[in-house]
């Protein structure tokens, strides 16, 4: 991975976990946890790709392993977050440009349940049966519905903010093409502004176009001639 990818993930994946331990975790909602890490590692996924999508899944899931106040078996959550990233990179447009919203909304669920299940499995495999005293149906409706309600406020950012550090031409060309619609709007709102203040200034225009639009007329038909 390139360096800008390596410390844009990082502050991500940071500024997340700190986000989901400190506040999120907090909230005693009913069900699971918005789970705003997962969120990050898919919208960088969808930018970088499968391979960059699993490598910052499993940083990602290491660092929430190792943090306070964990109380899983270490690696069990970078594992769940690796297979995550990774499929969720195999749906990165070639174009780096997604045509709509459905598509990572369903990619945002499909992730939601299927890490909720990746890990209540691995649990169950290490004998962790917390899921079973808490309801794996209950927590699997709660984990993709408050995912999917955070989604449009984090993983858009997430995706603009990579493709900016990648310098994509993308990112470039969207904001410049809207602040020159908007320029022109206030020059045209400007223009006819003035225009309507001046008494006779409509027609004393007109005029000039068309002695503007004859003499053009007649130097295009000269031309024409030759």
């Amino acid at each position: 991975m390139r360096v800008n990818r390596i410390l844009l993930s990082s502050a991500l994946v940071v500024v997340a976990l700190v986000i989901q331990v400190s506040v999120l975790a907090r909230l005693h909602l009913p069900g699971a946890v918005p789970d705003l890490l997962l969120l990050t590692v898919l919208g960088l996924a969808m930018v970088y790709g499968h391979v960059g999508g699993a490598l910052v899944g499993f940083g990602a899931g290491l660092l929430a392993d190792l943090a306070p106040p964990a109380d899983h078996a270490a690696g069990r959550y970078a594992l769940v977050l690796c297979v995550t990233g990774y499929f969720a990179g195999l749906i990165r447009p070639e174009n780096g440009r997604l045509k709509s919203a459905t598509g990572p909304m369903a990619v945002v669920v499909a992730a939601a349940v299927g890490s909720t299940l990746l890990y209540a499995g691995v649990g169950a495999l290490v004998g962790d049966t917390a899921a079973r005293h808490v309801g794996l149906t209950s927590l699997l409706i709660s984990a993709a519905l408050y995912d999917l309600l955070l989604a449009p406020f984090v993983v858009p950012g997430v995706m603009w903010l990579a493709r900016r550090a990648d310098n994509d031409p993308l990112t470039e060309t969207g904001p410049a093409a809207k602040a020159g619609d908007i320029s022109s709007g206030w020059l045209s709102s400007g223009t006819g502004l003035r225009i309507g203040g001046q008494r006779g200034g409509l027609g004393a225009l007109k005029t000039k176009a068309r002695s503007r639009s004859a003499r053009g007329a007649g130097r295009i038909k000269g031309v024409k001639r030759l």
